[in-house]
């Protein structure tokens, strides 16, 4: 059983950052992550995911401008989001493999 608790998210302007973390309870290694978002109203999508030796894809919406990472050490996955806009406004989870889920972190992007 791996708990994942992410941290994180608030209330930014449209062109800021922010920077997200997720805590798991046990090791990570090995373990493909990522991170998902839901707005109201719309379905729970892909942001990012890293598998376990590092390779990673996006959403396109998001490339250029997000950048997901690891730190097996301290078993902790990292979402830095720059450039935010305000339709990235949702509640973005953390998952490991796909099966494991965090309870979310509100990030709302507005001026």
């Amino acid at each position: 059983q791996v708990q994942l608790v992410e941290s994180g998210g608030g209330l930014v302007q449209p062109g800021g950052s922010l920077r997200l973390s997720c805590a798991a309870s046990g090791s990570i290694l090995w373990i493909t992550m990522g991170w998902y978002r839901q707005a109201p109203g719309k379905e729970r999508e892909l942001v990012a995911q890293i598998s376990s030796v590092g390779t990673t894809n996006y959403a396109d919406s998001v490339k250029g401008r997000f950048t997901i990472s690891r730190d097996d050490t301290k078993n902790t996955l990292y979402l830095q989001m720059n450039s935010l806009k305000p339709e990235d406004t949702a509640v973005y989870y953390c998952t490991a493999s796909h099966h494991y889920w965090g309870q979310g972190t509100q990030v709302t992007v507005s001026s």
